[in-house]
């Protein structure tokens, strides 16, 4: 597991190097002007007001711009994005990218049930040796924060439902955009409570 995120760590970089002039270039006024039609489900700010959407504010950049290129692409398929990004350039998507990346996280309060408290701290800090599934901090970062090198998303504040729903995607193989097969891997090996205890987990970090 380790050699699988050193080597993709490299292959994230080398992507990330590849798209350094539309990152640099980047623009968050125009941005914002873009992102007007993300409003009605991701928030004014990026701090959604529903769970079936999840808060872009203060997520990675380069993230938020994969994500787009990707929907945009047919890579990732979202039912409720259709058609919303379909005539995004690679610059509009760095674009709106920087301007929720610039906006504050939303900041989250975990359930406080210990057990469920417990678990989800087990898994994000340690993991679980015995099903083969890494610590979440290898590539989430102890904060939550992420790693926009690496294109590894923030969590922190996140809608716990949302958590849910994107590994039950990858576990199922619904969603397929995360690169060598590593969050399909990993989710695939957790149990619907490894799930939930790590999402509520992740709602309070910050």
């Amino acid at each position: 597991m380790r050699k699988l995120l050193a080597s993709l760590a490299i292959t994230m970089g080398a992507i990330g190097a590849a798209h350094a002039d539309l990152e640099a270039d980047a623009d968050a006024a125009a941005g914002r002007e873009k992102a007007q039609s993300c409003a009605a489900c991701h928030g004014q700010s990026g701090v959604s007001p529903a769970s079936a959407f999840p808060h872009l504010a203060g997520q990675q950049m380069s993230y938020i711009a994969k994500q787009i290129m990707d929907i945009r692409d047919g890579h990732r398929v979202v039912a409720q994005m259709a058609g919303q990004v379909d005539n995004f350039s690679d610059q509009d998507a760095w674009d709106v990218a920087k301007h929720f990346a610039q906006q504050d996280a939303n900041l989250g309060q975990a359930d406080p049930d210990a057990a469920l408290l417990e678990r989800g701290e087990e898994l994000y800090r340690a993991g679980d040796m015995a099903k083969g599934i890494p610590a979440c901090t290898a590539c989430h970062t102890p904060t939550g924060a992420g790693v926009g090198s690496a294109v590894y998303p923030a969590l922190s504040g996140q809608f716990a439902e949302y958590t849910v729903s994107t590994l039950q995607d990858f576990a199922a193989g619904e969603r397929a955009n995360d690169p060598a097969n590593i969050m399909r891997d990993i989710a695939a090996k957790m149990s619907d409570n490894d799930m939930e205890a790590v999402a509520n987990y992740v709602l309070g970090l910050h």
